[in-house]
């Protein structure tokens, strides 16, 4: 049986709306903890404003969100209660140009964990270390390769000790040979239990960590099932035409 508090995110009934632009509609989907969910589908499908609305960088306009027990609503402190726990890694890194890989990993404890300077370097350190660049510190974001820089910014998502990491298309943006150095540090984390929800095309990635692949089309979650389901005999037809299209099923 699942109790409350083995749930991570439980969405109900969510709709988003651009104007008169339907993103997402009546979406409904509970993730528990230490489940890892990939998320595909074509272009403009809404996968990444799904995640986004997660932790409030959408705002939702219907339904409800609940993040480990928590309601997302308009209450500010709910929000930062949220994010606090739910890191974000982006598809273009979101480093500060002008800080330090270190500076960027230890901003966001000392300001909103009031970490001390030093426990937060030697936690920035200990994450740098896992991602396997501890030896760029102090370079500036602009020295590092692109796939160096993803790396940071998976380190200072883990720098605020978060029960969950959202990934939005984290190797969309890198260059081929950069994207297996990435994805090796996602597997790792998904290896050690991190609840992880990522928007990914990386269908690879997918069969070897997901416990759930959800595809989206047109703002809807059209299929969902466990990977080997998912890709050896998906049900829906517009699952069937993605999946040949990206990987010739």
């Amino acid at each position: 049986m699942t109790t409350n508090t083995d749930i991570a995110v439980h969405i109900e009934g969510m709709s988003k709306a651009y104007g008169s632009f339907i993103a997402l509609k009546d979406i409904n989907l509970t993730v528990k903890r230490g489940e890892r969910i990939v998320i595909c589908g074509p272009s403009g499908s809404g996968k990444s404003t799904m995640i986004r609305c997660i932790n409030r960088l959408e705002e939702h306009q219907a339904g409800k969100i609940t993040v480990l027990g928590t309601e997302l609503n308009d209450d500010l402190s709910n929000i930062d209660e949220i994010r606090r726990e739910v890191g974000m890694v982006f598809q273009h890194f979101n480093l500060f140009p002008h800080m330090t890989v270190l500076e960027n990993c230890i901003l966001a404890p000392m300001l909103v964990r009031k970490t001390s300077r030093a426990d937060a370097e030697a936690m920035a350190r200990k994450y740098l270390e896992k991602v396997k660049i501890p030896e760029q510190v102090g370079k500036f974001p602009g020295q590092l390769s692109g796939g160096q820089q993803q790396r940071v910014a998976i380190a200072r998502s883990l720098c605020m000790q978060p029960d969950i990491l959202l990934f939005d298309e984290p190797t969309s943006a890198l260059d081929p040979e950069m994207i297996s150095e990435v994805l090796d540090v996602m597997v790792n984390l998904a290896s050690e239990g991190m609840t992880m929800l990522c928007v990914t095309h990386e269908m690879g990635f997918a069969r070897q960590v997901a416990d759930r692949v959800i595809f989206m089309a047109e703002g809807e979650i059209v299929e969902e099932g466990a990977p080997e389901e998912f890709f050896n005999a998906p049900k829906n037809d517009r699952t069937k035409q993605f999946l040949s299209q990206v990987i010739g099923h």
